[in-house]
């Protein structure tokens, strides 16, 4: 099974939407996202001076590719699978997916086959009628007021998808220090603390165990023991300066 969505065979169709500035902005939230195929089905009112402007330069691609039809069937008839959008439930809304949930099944769907996401109009969303050409239903959860914006909507859905559509990121593994590391740089932080009567010298590695149970939490990097020695290098040199200069004093 691929591991990734096919962007490529995404399509956003918005169903009788009322607004070109709802088409924009949806296009615009899908060029965020990645997904460049937009259908537009039996709009209200498409005029394209106001789309492009909600659309923004950055999406004016995916405006210039969008695809217009008169009716519902004839836009989804290419399509392999059909997701419809709802914010009501019960009834024959029966099979209802969240868009997480949808985009981990489009992950082996998507390979091969086009898939649509379809949306309904703003002021009563996708009818009965309408979803039985859909395969599934997904809702996106809501508190207490369940109408999003039908850009909203479409950004959450796409943003999803995105998500799914890409590498998981890689936990960083830096390079730890090495044993020879660990122990040269506790070797030099136990002469440097006798030094400087930090601690007794008459029984050293008993105190050094805090700072090897403090250090092995921290699990040192190479860089990061390289720091504490030259912290170590400079407290020597320090100390044996003031040292030499008191001498001098005395002296002279």
């Amino acid at each position: 099974m691929p591991k990734k969505i096919n962007l490529n065979n995404i399509s956003i169709v918005l169903y009788r939407p009322r607004y070109p500035e709802n088409i924009g902005a949806a296009a615009r939230a899908m060029c965020n996202m990645g997904i460049d195929h937009l259908v537009v089905v039996d709009p209200q009112n498409c005029d394209l001076t106001r789309i492009c402007k909600m659309a923004t330069h950055a999406a004016l691609d995916v405006v210039e590719q969008m695809m217009v039809y008169d009716t519902l069937n004839h836009a989804l008839a290419d399509y392999h699978y059909i997701v419809g959008t709802t914010a009501r439930l019960g009834g024959q809304r029966k099979v209802i997916s969240s868009p997480s949930k949808l985009a981990e099944k489009l992950f082996s769907l998507s390979e091969k086959n086009r898939v649509a996401i379809v949306f309904g109009p703003e002021d009563r969303g996708l009818t009965n009628v309408d979803i039985r050409l859909c395969h599934m239903l997904v809702n996106i959860p809501t508190a207490k007021f369940s109408s999003l914006n039908l850009a909203q909507a479409v950004m959450l859905m796409c943003y999803e998808l995105f998500r799914y559509s890409t590498d998981e990121p890689k936990d960083f593994a830096p390079r730890l220090a090495n044993r020879h590391e660990l122990d040269a740089m506790y070797a030099q932080l136990k002469d440097v603390l006798i030094r400087i009567s930090y601690i007794n010298p008459d029984n050293p590695d008993y105190f050094m165990n805090s700072f090897r149970h403090f250090f092995t939490r921290l699990k040192l990097r190479a860089k990061e023991v390289s720091i504490i020695r030259g912290i170590c290098r400079q407290i020597d040199w320090y100390g044996k300066k003031r040292y030499q200069d008191g001498l001098k004093k005395r002296k002279d």
